[in-house]
């Protein structure tokens, strides 16, 4: 379903995305080519100002809520993957490449380029340079924390790159049911 906003805007789709029946995208939403929106996904730029920008690759799984404050942005890299249930709120930037597990929560953020956060992480208020790892279930609120985090393994990077593999594909596949 794609609605306009208080102040009239409506989602811009790339014809070359796949957007899942069910999902909700609000106002002043940009998704680029080879995008895949799951079912029951919330995409919503609503309060004034505010914004959101999936680029090119990028997955947006089941029950996913990306929502941007007013007058924030939130901009999404490409070939990201946003799991299942996570939350991404505005301001915020995830840089390209990056994988955001299930249930983890991402407010406040500038994420660099190949970063992995597992499963029901918690990120707020901080920067978290390239190619780090937040583990399941862990908490970074302060800057100062950021600086023990691991970098990726190859077994990591390898996953990060296959979900988006697969998403793609889903979207090509989607595409050509729809036809």
């Amino acid at each position: 379903m794609l609605l306009q906003n208080p102040q009239k805007q409506y989602p811009k789709i790339s014809e070359n995305a796949w957007i899942s029946e069910t999902a909700v995208i609000v106002g002043d939403v940009t998704i680029a080519d080879d995008v895949f929106v799951a079912p029951n996904a919330v995409i919503r730029a609503d309060e004034p100002g505010s914004s959101i920008v999936i680029e090119r690759g990028s997955n947006i799984q089941d029950n996913v809520v990306i929502h941007a404050l007013s007058n924030s942005q939130v901009m999404i890299g490409s070939n990201t993957s946003l799991a299942h249930g996570c939350i991404v709120h505005g301001p915020c930037r995830i840089g390209d490449g990056c994988f955001v597990g299930f249930g983890a929560v991402v407010f406040d953020c500038i994420i660099g380029n190949d970063s992995l956060f597992l499963h029901n992480a918690t990120v707020q208020g901080v920067e978290i340079p390239s190619g780090k790892v937040v583990q399941d279930g862990m908490t970074i609120t302060k800057q100062e924390d950021v600086g023990g985090l691991m970098d990726i393994t190859q077994d990591l990077a390898e996953f990060k790159k296959g979900v988006v593999e697969t998403n793609i594909g889903l979207v090509k596949d989607y595409r050509k049911l729809a036809g």
